[in-house]
């Protein structure tokens, strides 16, 4: 098994080295790829000192060495890796020892296209945990229990809640299996690109279970993480998930083979997110309709913390 790991670099200075470092522990990666995405801090630089101090560290910048943005970068690396199996790793977070234990022997079948395992948190201050403690807390964000692979798309799409949620510092790709998938990432979403990638890849390929009850990666959270800004106010949370929705209502109304309750679903939460969004007098119009014509969709809304912010 050699694991390509993908490190998009951004305003990581502080964060790189553990984060390489972290990666390196393991035999099994043959290539830590780090993409700069023309960080305003002095990242290309501690990037250039790890791949002059470690010959499994490549580094890569964009051909213009412009800012493109997480999916641009991560397409970038998928297009450089060479590795059979592919990991992605946050440049502000970090693999535990634990984070190939289940993927060495999963991967022998070969059925399984992915794995999926925990991840944890961890704090780089304590403005940042008096800040972010609320969303993040202590816990795994992990899937709950293991799951047949054909249950983990419908399980994303209708029950997020009860059924967990995986990230990609713990998600485990099998190389030739991405080519199911085009595009990879979408280059066009600043946020949540991620998200939509997983529920596309839950679809098209068999991901199982790994280490479910303990973490394997950790998430760093900082005053700079994208998601606190998101939390902070300074970027509307529902005027990026409004774009998360439309683009995976977009991608499933094209996809014959998705039940149509779930489409319906993805349907709903695309329109609550836009009744969300929507300016004050157009918002009731559009609620007045779906009361009328989609229920459920003012129903799943009312579920929103987003939508109810800012109804009432």
């Amino acid at each position: 098994m050699k694991i390509s790991v993908i490190t998009p670099v951004y305003n990581a200075e502080k964060y790189i080295t553990q984060a390489v470092e972290s990666a390196l522990q393991f035999e099994e990666v043959c290539e830590v790829i780090l993409i700069e995405d023309k960080s305003p801090d002095n990242a290309l630089q501690v990037c250039i000192e790890l791949a002059e101090k470690h010959d499994r560290v490549k580094l890569y910048q964009h051909p213009d060495k412009g800012n493109h943005g997480a999916g641009a970068t991560r397409n970038l690396g998928l297009e450089k890796a060479t590795g059979d199996i592919i990991a992605f790793l946050d440049a502000d977070d970090y693999f535990l020892p634990n984070r190939f234990d289940a993927e060495k022997e999963l991967f022998k079948n070969p059925n399984v296209e992915g794995v999926y395992g925990a991840i944890g948190v961890h704090y780089y201050s304590e403005k940042a945990k008096e800040q972010y403690y609320n969303l993040f807390e202590d816990r795994l964000t992990t899937v709950y229990k293991k799951h047949h692979p054909k249950d983990v798309f419908p399980g994303q799409m209708h029950m997020r809640g009860a059924f967990g949620l995986f990230s990609l510092d713990a998600l485990t790709i099998r190389r030739e299996s991405l080519n199911k998938m085009s595009p990879f990432f979408k280059t066009h979403l600043r946020l949540h690109q991620d998200t939509e990638f997983l529920f596309r890849l839950s679809y098209y390929l068999d991901l199982y279970p790994g280490i479910l009850d303990k973490a394997v990666a950790v998430r760093g959270v900082h005053e700079d993480n994208r998601i606190t800004k998101v939390d902070s106010g300074k970027i509307n949370p529902a005027t990026t998930r409004v774009l998360l929705w439309r683009e995976v209502n977009k991608w499933s109304e094209n996809e014959d083979t998705i039940p149509e309750e779930i489409k319906t679903h993805i349907k709903r939460m695309h329109r609550s997110f836009e009744i969300a969004i929507a300016p004050t007098f157009k918002k009731w119009g559009m609620i007045a309709k779906y009361l009328v014509t989609d229920y459920p969709s003012i129903r799943s809304g009312l579920f929103n913390i987003n939508f109810r912010k800012d109804l009432f």
